[in-house]
C-alpha cells in the first residue's frame, strides 16, 4: 500500500505538468490562429509590402511592377502562406511568454536571470536578420537577377532589332517563395550568437574551441550561404560575411561569459591562483 502511495505521489506532479503544458499549448495555437486570420484579412497589403524590393529594381529599369497567377489556385495559396507567416509572427511574443511560464518555475532565480536575456534576444535578432535580408540583400539580389534580361518590345512605329527580348514576367507565389527564404535564412542566421552563447554558459562550448575551429567553421559558413541562398555570388557573399561575423562576436560573448563563471568562482573561493600560476611552466 505504501509502496502505491509512493508511485501515486510521484506521478502526480508528472500529470500535472502535463496538463499544463497541453494547457499552454492550446494558448499558444490559439493566439496563432488568431493572428493567421488577422494577416488573412490583409493579406494584399503584406503583399504589396513585400514586393517593394522587387518594384523598386523594376523601376529603376523603366519597367512596370507586375506579378501573374501561374495557377488557379496560385493567389489563394499565397494569402495562406501570408497568414502562416504573419500570424506566426503575430503571436510569437505571447508564445514566448507561454514557454516562460511553463519553464520559469522550474528555474532558480540565478537561472532565470541568465536565460530570460536569450529569451528576449533571441526574437530582436531574428528581426534584425530578417530586416536585413530584406533592406540590403533582396535588392541587390533582384538587381543582379533582372540584369540578365535582354532588349525591349518595340514601342508602335519603332523598328524591331534582331536579339530576342526577354523580359521578367514573375509568378507571385515564386517570388513570395524567394522573398520569405532570404527572410527566414538571415534570421535564422542571427540567432548563431545566441546559440553559441548559451551553449558556452552551459559548458557545452569555450572560446579556445571555437577558435582553434574556425577553419572549419569558415567551410561549414561555405557551404550553408551556397544552401540557403540562390545561386549568386553577390548575396552568397554578404551571408558568409555576415555570419562569420556573428561567429566572431560569439566567441567574444563566450568569453565573457567564461569570465564571469571564473570571477564567480573565484569569489568563492573555488578558484585558487596560486594554484594555477603553479601549472604554468
Amino acid at each position: 500500500m505504501a509502496e502505491r502511495s509512493e508511485i501515486e505521489d510521484s506521478t502526480a506532479p508528472l500529470i500535472e505538468h502535463l496538463a499544463e503544458l497541453r494547457t499552454r499549448l492550446i494558448h499558444s495555437v490559439v493566439a496563432f490562429i488568431i493572428g493567421m486570420i488577422l494577416c488573412f484579412t490583409v493579406w494584399n497589403p503584406i503583399f504589396n509590402f513585400l514586393t517593394r524590393p522587387l518594384c523598386d529594381a523594376l523601376s529603376l529599369g523603366g519597367q512596370d511592377c507586375g506579378l501573374i497567377f501561374i495557377k488557379l489556385q496560385e493567389g489563394f495559396m499565397v494569402a495562406i502562406r501570408i497568414s502562416l507567416l504573419g500570424g506566426f509572427a503575430l503571436a510569437f511574443p505571447y508564445i514566448s511568454y507561454q514557454m516562460w511560464r511553463f519553464v520559469a518555475p522550474g528555474l532558480y532565480r540565478e537561472e532565470k536571470g541568465a536565460f530570460l536575456p536569450f529569451l528576449i534576444a533571441s526574437p530582436v535578432l531574428f528581426v534584425i536578420g530578417a530586416a536585413f535580408a530584406f533592406y540590403v540583400v533582396t535588392p541587390l539580389a533582384f538587381d543582379f537577377f533582372l540584369g540578365f534580361q535582354q532588349g525591349q518590345i518595340p514601342a508602335e512605329g519603332e523598328v524591331s532589332s534582331d536579339a530576342a527580348s526577354v523580359a521578367f514576367q514573375g509568378s507571385a507565389a515564386e517570388y513570395l517563395s524567394l522573398t520569405m527564404k532570404f527572410i527566414i535564412a538571415f534570421g535564422l542566421c542571427f540567432q548563431l550568437p545566441v546559440l553559441l552563447t548559451l551553449m558556452g554558459k552551459a559548458g557545452l562550448v569555450s572560446s579556445q574551441g571555437l577558435g582553434d575551429m574556425r577553419k572549419y567553421a569558415v567551410v561549414g559558413i561555405l557551404v550553408l550561404a551556397a544552401v540557403v541562398t540562390p545561386p549568386d555570388v553577390i548575396t552568397q557573399v554578404i551571408l558568409f560575411v555576415v555570419v562569420y561575423m556573428l561567429y566572431e562576436i560569439s566567441i567574444q560573448l563566450v568569453r565573457l561569459v567564461e569570465k564571469k563563471r571564473e570571477d564567480q568562482l573565484r569569489a568563492d573561493g573555488y578558484y585558487d591562483d596560486e594554484d594555477e600560476a603553479a601549472k604554468d611552466p
